[in-house]
């Protein structure tokens, strides 16, 4: 099996895993059961309390439920706030990454080259990789905050335990660090140049080129003498200046 082949269905892979991630992240968004509490020691009166980001709910035996928006945005903690940006960007940045992602992966034939396709795909990557930070912060973030509040003597409030949404969050941003980072590292090796390659050369000589084995004969048909043609022409012609002198006859006549 060739290396594109290999690196395609890896990315294929790495695709599914971060939209399954994101899928995930998304789903809890609109899910009341980040955090829960159940108040009373009488089966008939036992009443359940949840919550998110959003709004309070309560429910009791008899299957009645009500919810509540939080009624002030400014009157709320830092820390709802924090979270609400955190999970809103982890849900924008990881809809950008499976868009480039798509553009950039070997299967699709979407953009240009290959390095331009490479790079659109680590930036997706990295994009997914930011995705999975922000969601991997936030619920880390809540659930030490529940945790805390709930192992503190001190905390007189209702206390509430860890919620399923918790949990499939943390789930969602594993798969979005797993793949994001796969999907770099495999992408930026073939579409971001080495250390390497941007090292300054040394000027080629002539004894280094010929070491380096580039200096090349031409070919049979167009090879020539290397010798320079005057040098034959200058020596046929001594030749034959001799030789005229060595043949020419004189007569006695002639010294007179």
């Amino acid at each position: 099996m060739k290396y594109r082949t290999v690196v395609m269905y890896t990315e294929i892979g790495c695709f599914v895993s971060c939209l399954c991630g994101w899928i995930l992240v998304c789903s809890t968004l609109p899910t009341e059961y980040w955090t829960f509490s159940e108040v009373g020691s009488i089966v008939l009166t036992t009443s359940n309390y949840y919550s998110n980001l959003w709004r309070d709910c309560i429910s009791d035996t008899t299957g009645v439920s009500d919810c509540k928006d939080y009624p002030s945005m400014l009157a709320l903690p830092a820390f709802l706030h924090a979270c609400r940006a955190l999970a809103v960007c982890a849900v924008i940045t990881g809809f950008f990454g499976g868009v480039l992602t798509l553009i950039g992966m070997k299967c699709t034939k979407i953009g240009g080259s290959e390095i331009a396709n490479a790079r659109v795909t680590f930036a997706g990557g990295i994009t997914y990789l930011a995705s999975g930070f922000c969601g991997m912060i936030t619920y880390s973030w809540w659930a030490n905050r529940v945790i805390t509040e709930f192992l503190d003597p001190n905390f007189r409030a209702q206390k509430f335990e860890l919620g399923a949404a918790v949990f499939v969050g943390w789930g969602g941003s594993v798969l979005l660090l797993s793949g994001g980072t796969v999907l770099s590292y495999f992408s930026g090796k073939e579409g971001l140049p080495s250390s390497s390659s941007n090292r300054p050369r040394r000027p080629a000589t002539y004894a280094t080129a010929r070491t380096r084995k580039s200096y090349m004969l031409p070919p049979t048909s167009s090879r020539v003498t290397l010798g320079p043609p005057l040098f034959y022409e200058g020596r046929k012609s001594r030749q034959s200046r001799v030789a005229t002198k060595t043949t020419a006859t004189f007569s006695r006549d002639d010294f007179v």
